[in-house]
């Protein structure tokens, strides 16, 4: 491209960016129409080579794919390659930590459309922006692949799987571009995937990892922080999500029409703002949530008509919800939960329910509540009466939404006082526990009992199961457990 004057302006292609309005202003008033144009032809050339220009100097990572034969070995040397890249038969591509694939700000770093491939150990940067194309790092469009121990920067999605069944995504470290949260790409996303395996991955900064139209899945051992959702699933059943550690989220767990999942184990920490929670259910049944630790949330756990489907329970079991704004909230008087085993300390409010109504169509007992004034002279570790929990002048709250701004407040709080010494109505009973644990290890020693009676019923129901015949699928899974 020619550097030479225009009717007297010299013009320089490395500051073509650095043109001011001032001067197409000066060129317009002064009717140099067709040096405007000459100008700004240029600038658009520029811009249009400039992403090829940024990664010409790297080698093409497609032609190393190219020449590795099926079922062989790609391990370049130290160095940045060009991509985009599309992987289309199985092949081992294995970074050892030293080869970046950079993507130049076009579409997706790598396109996995194959079965049996393994991607390892790979630095992958700089992704496209488009939400449409879903850029990402990895997008995986295929089964029994691996995706593992790579770090992924400054990418728009992290790895998505698209329609994609038994593949392993495992401690990756993923964190996405510097955009507001609501529009950065997911860090993971499972779109009508199943038998995957998302483990043991460290999220950054990214937008949500989510589960949709997809079941079977194993979500274990990751740790999200400072994103939006931390998990949220949509119409997909009997997925795993366990010892997960997720912080500095604003939600932890949702889980919408969403049947069947096993959530155990889990630390749920500080999920704040208007919308805070740390897990929630909307018209979802058939759940078990079990052993996780929820603390520093706005909302510990949140029901929205749960279970939904009819003869269903949520089965809600030895967790620690404490130091909350609201431990448990309800957006109705819905039924069909079970609550046992819990522990509720240090909440605002222990339990809350939309409009002013009750909880007590749910089934409470043997969880520990702080706020418990009861006796135990039997010395036996259970309260010798029921714990009863009220609603007084905190209602106020649940039925004027704006004043959930006051929540907490030195004038709440005395209002609440003086309705507990002398109340003006008679309050309202939200719950009541029939048999109250007087602390919290006399619960949690409780459900750990329980559950060594559970886990010796089902191991002696799986052997007694074993014996007629061989089951194909479990011992898929037994194989994808590397």
């Amino acid at each position: 491209m020619s550097s030479g004057p225009v009717d007297g302006v010299r013009f320089v292609p490395g500051a073509a960016r650095d043109l001011t309005a001032l001067t197409l202003n000066m060129l317009i008033y002064r009717g140099h129409m067709r040096d405007l144009f000459k100008i700004l032809l240029a600038l658009v050339s520029l811009s249009l080579l400039q992403p090829a220009r940024a990664i010409a100097g790297y080698p093409s990572f497609q032609a190393l794919i190219d020449a590795t034969e099926a079922g062989g070995l790609l391990s370049p040397p130290a160095g940045t390659y060009a991509g985009p890249a599309v992987i289309s038969q199985p092949i081992i591509i294995d970074g050892r930590g030293v080869v970046t694939v950079d993507a130049g700000g076009t579409g997706s770093v790598l396109s996995l459309e194959t079965d049996g491939a393994t991607i390892k150990n790979l630095r992958l940067v700089n992704s496209g922006e488009s939400h449409n194309d879903v850029d990402s790092a990895v997008l995986v469009k295929g089964n029994f692949n691996v995706i593992k121990n790579n770090v992924i920067e400054n990418t728009l999605f992290g790895i998505d799987l698209s329609q994609s069944a038994n593949n392993i995504v495992r401690g990756n470290r993923i964190s996405s571009k510097d955009f507001e949260l609501g529009v950065r790409g997911d860090a993971i996303r499972l779109w009508y995937s199943f038998n995957n395996k998302v483990t043991d991955n460290v999220i950054r900064n990214s937008r949500d990892t989510v589960v949709w139209y997809s079941r079977d899945n194993l979500i274990a051992r990751n740790d999200a922080r400072g994103g939006r959702y931390s998990l949220h699933f949509m119409y997909s059943q009997f997925n795993e999500v366990i010892d997960n550690y997720y912080a500095d989220n604003s939600v932890g767990i949702f889980l919408m029409y969403s049947d069947s999942v096993v959530v155990r184990n889990n630390t749920i920490t500080h999920a704040t703002g208007a919308t805070g929670m740390g897990i929630g259910f909307k018209e979802t049944s058939d759940v078990e949530v079990s052993g996780n630790q929820v603390l520093y949330c706005a909302t510990g756990l949140y029901l929205d008509v749960s279970p939904y489907q009819p003869e269903t329970t949520n089965r809600i079991h030895d967790n620690l919800i404490a130091f909350s704004g609201i431990g448990i909230r309800f957006l109705n008087d819905w039924t069909g939960n079970e609550f046992r085993g819990n522990r509720l300390k240090g909440n605002i409010t222990q339990v809350a329910v939309g409009g002013a109504r009750t909880a007590r169509r749910n089934d409470w007992q043997g969880n520990f509540w702080d706020d418990y004034e009861g006796f135990d002279l039997d010395d036996n570790d259970i309260g010798d009466g029921p714990y009863e929990y009220y609603n007084y002048a905190d209602r106020i709250w649940m039925d004027v939404p704006p004043a959930q701004f006051f929540k907490g407040s030195p004038v709440l709080e005395v209002l609440d006082f003086l309705e507990r010494l002398a109340p003006f109505t008679a309050p309202e009973m939200v719950l009541q526990d029939a048999r109250p644990m007087m602390t919290a290890t006399a619960a949690e020693q409780k459900m750990a009992a329980l559950r060594v009676e559970r886990e010796r019923s089902a191991a002696a129901a799986a052997a007694q199961g074993r014996g007629s015949g061989f089951d194909a699928l479990q011992a898929l899974r037994d194989s994808m457990t590397e």
